[in-house]
């Protein structure tokens, strides 16, 4: 049994190594950064300390692949990145319906190394995002399906993505004309609001322990939907311990005011932790809601993963 259990974690250590690490930014062009050389940081598949930000890529086969990407934010409070369970596993599930999918390893506001605690992880999705659009010919991607998916503080991330034009990722390159902004959005027990609602730990280590009035409010995302905020699918548990339920209920009402379309469902049970399987109850559904929310958006049809040169800015190539 020993061995069995060796050859095992080999195998699943040796299929997470080999996926392709795409580093966001190039050297000594990293924006709010102070220079200094940080160790990578992590325990028990926790990351407390990122080194170097970028993509973990997952490619679906090409057979399979229907021209749609998700950039997926992990989850953690701000305060670590728990990527396997809420990233990997995510990133896999999403292969399995033809969509490709890229796990965002982005620098912390905790870091010691940031000008600007709060512009650092927003910096580093945005940037992704770039990335995935600018190699959208190579990758064989529609730009029209490409979207971001977070659960809890990682769906601050996402929804940050999706509700603020504001650009802090420009280094006077190749990159700076792509667009960031996702074309849908799915949320996994959110953290939304900075405000009333708060999730404390990833108000203060977002923020740090005295935010001002402005940056609540600029923050607190349910406040900045608008006519170009993606379509949004939520799930989330009536019962979460962690991340008040208000805090997808205030985003969904200000969606509903906006005219945005969107799915969201509250299970009664399912606490803070929503994985793809092993739920309690009925909340196990959620993917099955997920992927024919997605063939609603038409995002999982083949037919219309064509990409057509020179009818899309985003088409254009960038090497990295």
């Amino acid at each position: 049994m020993k061995v069995k259990a060796l050859i095992l974690l080999f195998f699943c250590f040796s299929t997470m190594q080999s996926q392709d690490f795409i580093p966001l930014w190039p050297a000594g062009k990293m924006p709010n950064s102070k220079g200094m050389k940080l160790e990578h940081i992590e325990e028990r598949e926790r990351i407390t300390q990122v080194s170097q930000p970028g993509i973990y890529a997952f490619f679906t086969s090409k057979e399979e692949n229907n021209g749609s990407a998700v950039l997926i934010c992990p989850p953690g409070g701000y305060a670590k990145l728990t990527y396997t369970i809420a990233g990997f596993q995510f990133a896999k599930w999403l292969n399995t319906l033809g969509i490709n999918a890229f796990v965002l390893i982005h620098r912390l506001p905790t870091s010691p190394d940031l000008v600007e605690r709060e512009k650092g992880p927003i910096q580093d999705a945005q940037r992704a995002m770039k990335i995935i659009r600018s190699n959208a010919t190579t990758w064989d991607i529609n730009t029209s399906k490409i979207g971001v998916m977070g659960a809890s503080a990682g769906g601050h991330l996402a929804t940050t993505l999706g509700t603020h034009s504001e650009d802090y990722s420009l280094i006077k390159d190749g990159l700076d004309s792509f667009s960031f902004q996702p074309n849908f959005m799915i949320l996994i027990s959110p953290v939304i609001t900075m405000g009333k609602y708060a999730h404390k730990g990833s108000l203060d280590n977002f923020l740090g322990n005295k935010p001002t009035e402005q940056l609540i409010e600029y923050f607190s995302n349910e406040k900045h939907i608008s006519e170009t905020t993606p379509p949004t699918f939520i799930v989330l548990a009536q019962n979460d311990p962690v991340v008040n339920p208000i805090n997808s209920i205030l985003f969904y009402q200000a969606m509903l005011e906006h005219n945005i379309s969107g799915s969201l469902h509250v299970f009664p049970e399912g606490g803070h932790s929503i994985a793809l399987k092993n739920n309690p109850k009925s909340i196990n559904l959620w993917t099955t809601l997920c992927e024919e929310w997605l063939t609603d958006l038409s995002i999982l049809d083949k037919s219309k993963a064509e990409i057509t040169p020179n009818k899309n800015k985003f088409l254009k190539v960038n090497r990295f």
